[in-house]
């Protein structure tokens, strides 16, 4: 009895004696050489597929003077007349579908297969090591120009040593910002602003966890100015630049511990936000509430944006990551590293961030949160436009009294 025997087991193969080929709007096509046929969709799947806008990272597009169009490497020092971008087709689908093509499993790396970044301009926050770190490098090392915010210049600094030692011209710039002042903020910001570069993406990634209770030299608790109000701070600081640079993006890492935040309309008040004494707080409580905040005021940010080609997203890097955030006492570092043969990687815990970030599933989109590069449902104190509102204004005023101080 005869039987058939498919000629590959993936769909993505093409069957036999077919090409695929991208027309000038980036849609893919296909040829049956066997019939001298095209259609537009795949002959396996049936799904219509597209290619990215660019080419990828190190990648040059050239008309030879017999008018061929060859696709030239200049990272690996080859040429083809096929291009590139066929690698990272993706399924076409309508716009404002975001389509889920990754999981807990994927790394940043993974995310921007196939991404030029040149000509765009990051800000990322707490960038020195952990999340942020590879935040920075694997956005830098697919083109763009991220400027690294820090607390420790001099960490920051060998830090960029090493990875131009792997990428000599990689595009990393450190900049002093530390997030416990209201006026070492405001001095980032007027230096980047000084550059005269674009701003394309601001990823507020610093964070403390377990701190213990402290006041910042502005007077409010240390985990609350630290996780949310300077990062607020920063947003307003360069609102402009964000505007200016549209469209753009400002991702907010958050965590899902923001669903143990037991904030509500009747208690966000100062004190319970920012306790000056220690009576007051429990870092674990401190944590959830920053985060939940992060949440609450994406919102906000979203529909303040919306007609300036600004977009906002929050988004959970992933549980218990290895970094330095759980440095503040034994029993965190203690737990972390019992975790984590269990929790994900640095590289798979910058994926989400960097998927928000980078990802044209995006465009046009704004307002949602992220876990595993997948969006979900955040709490649903999300939705509260009363508690939202609130936040907004105490937030504002508390910087607005701060900084008539300064």
């Amino acid at each position: 009895m005869a039987s058939y025997f498919p000629d590959t087991d993936s769909e993505d193969e093409l069957p036999l004696g077919w090409e695929e080929r991208v027309d000038p709007d980036g849609r893919v096509f296909f040829v049956d050489h066997t019939n001298k046929t095209t259609q537009w969709l795949h002959p396996k799947d049936g799904k219509a597929r597209r290619v990215p806008d660019e080419l990828p990272f190190g990648w040059e597009k050239i008309v030879n003077d017999q008018g061929e169009i060859i696709f030239e490497d200049h990272i690996n020092k080859k040429k083809t007349l096929t291009d590139p971008r066929l690698a990272f087709s993706y399924e076409d689908k309508p716009n404002g579908t975001v389509r889920q093509r990754y999981d807990s499993s994927t790394t940043a790396n993974v995310i921007l297969n196939g991404r030029d970044l040149t000509g765009k301009v990051a800000i990322v926050t707490g960038a020195s090591s952990g999340i942020g770190l590879e935040i920075a490098r694997s956005l830098s090392f697919h083109g763009s120009t991220v400027i690294m915010a820090c607390r420790n210049l001099e960490k920051t600094n060998k830090v960029i040593y090493k990875l131009r030692g792997q990428r000599p011209n990689v595009k990393l710039v450190a900049m002093e910002c530390d997030l416990s002042s209201f006026t070492s903020v405001r001095k980032f910001a007027q230096d980047f602003q000084k550059l005269n570069l674009k701003l394309h993406m601001l990823i507020c990634n610093a964070g403390v966890f377990s701190l213990p209770f402290g006041l910042s030299e502005d007077g409010f608790e240390l985990t609350f100015q630290i996780n949310f109000l300077a990062h607020l701070y920063l947003i307003k600081l360069l609102q402009d630049n964000l505007v200016d640079s549209s469209p753009s993006r400002i991702i907010l890492v958050s965590s899902e511990s923001h669903r143990f935040s037991r904030l509500t309309t009747n208690d966000i008040t100062s004190e319970r936000l920012s306790p000056l004494s220690s009576r007051n707080f429990v870092a674990l409580e401190a944590y959830n509430d920053s985060k939940l905040c992060l949440n609450l005021i994406t919102r906000y940010l979203a529909r303040m944006f919306q007609n300036y080609g600004v977009t906002v997203h929050c988004c959970h890097p992933g549980n218990m990551i290895n970094t330095d955030i759980s440095r503040n006492w034994w029993l965190w570092k203690l737990l972390f590293s019992f975790a984590r043969p269990f929790t994900k990687s640095i590289e798979q815990g910058a994926a989400t961030p960097v998927y928000c970030a980078t990802s044209k599933d995006l465009e046009n989109i704004s307002g949602l949160y992220f876990n595993n590069c997948t969006q979900c449902n955040p709490c649903p104190e999300i939705e509260n436009d009363e508690l939202i509102i609130k936040l907004w204004k105490l937030s504002e005023s508390m910087i607005a009294e701060r900084i008539k101080e300064l």
